[in-house]
């Protein structure tokens, strides 16, 4: 795909096991933590109601634990305190999430400059289920607005109409792959020219998520709540909970812009397995080895050329086998290089988040791609046996790495719904970019805003921790975003400095420090500087 094909990732938000931000998840991925929990007797008591749960010999007390799921700010939103119980915490999720991701971007949505897009699934509504169709007197009185917040087809268009978001707006639903096929359809939006900026993901919440899991065999689900993706004691993965967004631009659009690139999306290709398996649920070797291919092929790039690939890798012993061999079958059309591709899967770290899975294993692959580190891969210790790795293109990356080699840094990343619905997105790493001379000038307005005082005081004291590592100076880029790149709420404070200790300082409630309450109804006045009586 050319330069004027390509898209940009511009932008992300991520609430996963363990990480609020995509900061601490690219943490504790880089760390080779495990972000799985242990859960006790007291947490599968409350879950179940039920203490003899405990004495089931194939209860697994695991799960990928999403923090504060029970949290919604709804008087950013507008939404009353009964319209917020009876959302799906999903919805409540991606709407912040949203936010979190356009902030991330410097993009604001109430500045009417740009048409935006969102493209997104989400999981089944457990909420639905197990709080509020049990209560009677909420279905019988709140029946329309219960369905208008925790049906799948209006996840989209809610984000669309509280953020004012005008492009194209859909839910999509592939199962597991489906956060990575609205990444595609993302692109595709965008490369049709029926938006400028895209919002694209998913997300899943299981709202009895302390609860663990009953373990059969033969199911995905693993019998100690581990996932060895690759191993020769992978035995399955464990459920999680989740939520990505990242914001897409046309390439050319967001160099443009100016705007900080995470990534490049170079192709990206989605296809189903038809009849071509053993069954409605299985794998197919053919089916995954053909959208890998053609993502290549949209991407225009060689096998060789990808140093790495975030694997769907569920670490079931027939899943991991067909899946090294699906992208052996693609590489090899283009290569016959041996032991050249790392391979991972996130899942080891957080499990599986199901809808959300595959825009968790994208954005690792952006942000490895970006600061040019591989993270590990966890339980890997000897290769499946069903797995042919000494004659095939990979090797399991167990351990950090250094992202060395031929420039510029590309990754392939695979989702495979159940069902059959396959996705394979290649991304590479931003372009090299000159700073603008006057981004590094010393001088910078810093500006923050909330819908309260109380918001605007948080707002200060995270803008004051952010701003530190900038205690050399060069602030007008963080100023320019804060200016442009923000919706500017009623309560307001800015700062003037020079360096990142000089804002903090400020920012805190130091000398320099001016806030107030927006008024539309104040004077301009003019200033005219001149030379004696003038």
């Amino acid at each position: 795909m050319s330069d004027d094909r390509s898209i940009a990732v511009v932008g992300m938000g991520l609430r996963a096991p363990g990480a609020a931000n995509a900061e601490e998840f690219w943490q504790s991925l880089i760390r080779g933590k495990e972000s799985i929990s242990r859960l006790g007797d007291d947490d599968l008591i409350a879950a179940h109601s039920d203490p003899t749960v405990l004495s089931s010999p194939d209860l697994v007390r695991a799960a990928g634990i999403l923090d504060g799921i029970e949290n919604f700010d709804a008087a950013y939103f507008g939404y009353t305190p009964r319209e917020a119980e009876i959302m799906d915490p999903q919805q409540r999720f991606l709407l912040e999430v949203a936010v979190e991701a356009l902030e991330d971007a410097g993009c604001d949505p109430a500045s009417g400059e740009s048409t935006t897009g969102v493209f997104l699934g989400i999981g089944r509504s457990g909420y639905f289920l197990h709080h509020l169709l049990p209560r009677t007197d909420l279905m019988s009185s709140f029946a329309r607005q219960i369905s208008l917040f925790n049906d799948k087809d209006f996840a989209a268009t809610q984000i669309s109409h509280r953020l004012n978001l005008t492009g194209p707006s859909m839910t999509i639903g592939t199962a597991c792959s489906t956060s990575l096929v609205s990444v595609h359809q993302a692109c595709k939006s965008l490369l049709e020219f029926e938006c400028d900026v895209a919002l694209a993901g998913g997300a899943t919440i299981n709202v009895l998520q302390y609860g663990g899991y009953q373990y059969q065999e033969g199911n995905i689900f693993s019998p100690d709540g581990h996932c060895r993706a690759f191993d020769a004691q992978a035995r399955g993965t464990v459920g999680g909970s989740g939520v990505g967004l990242v914001v897409l631009k046309r390439l050319s659009d967001a160099v443009r812009d100016g705007d900080a690139i995470r990534a490049v999306i170079r192709g990206s290709a989605v296809n189903n397995d038809g009849a071509d398996k053993v069954g409605f649920t299985a794998p197919s070797v053919a089916g995954q080895a053909g959208v890998v291919f053609e993502a290549q092929q949209v991407a225009g790039v060689d096998a060789d050329s990808i140093g790495y690939v975030e694997a769907h890798g569920t670490g079931t012993p027939l899943g991991d086998p067909i899946e090294v061999s699906a992208l052996t079958e693609a590489f090899r059309v283009s290569t016959s290089r041996r032991g050249f591709c790392a391979l991972g899967s996130v899942k080891t770290n957080v499990g599986h988040l199901d809808t959300a899975a595959g825009i968790a294993g994208f954005i690792k692959a952006v942000l490895a791609v970006e600061r040019g580190v591989i993270p590990p891969s966890l339980h890997f210790r000897r290769p499946n046996p069903e797995i042919d790795f000494d004659s095939s293109p990979f090797f399991v990356n167990a351990e950090l790495r250094e992202w060395s080699g031929s420039l510029p840094r590309r990754a392939g990343v695979s989702s495979f719904g159940m069902g059959g619905t396959n996705a394979h997105v290649i991304v590479e790493q931003p372009p090299e970019v000159e700073p603008d001379a006057d981004s590094v000038a010393d001088w910078g307005v810093l500006v923050t805003s909330g819908k309260s005082v109380d918001v605007l005081s948080r707002q200060r004291v995270r803008l004051a921790k952010c701003v530190a590592e900038f205690e050399g100076g060069g602030l007008s880029d963080v100023a320019f975003t804060l200016q442009t790149g923000r919706e500017h709420h009623e309560f307001r404070a800015a700062v003037v400095a020079r360096c990142g200790g000089d804002a903090g300082r400020a920012l805190a409630g130091g000398a320099g420090l001016v806030s107030g309450r927006a008024s539309g109804d104040g004077r301009v006045a003019f200033l005219f500087g001149g030379q004696g009586s003038q």
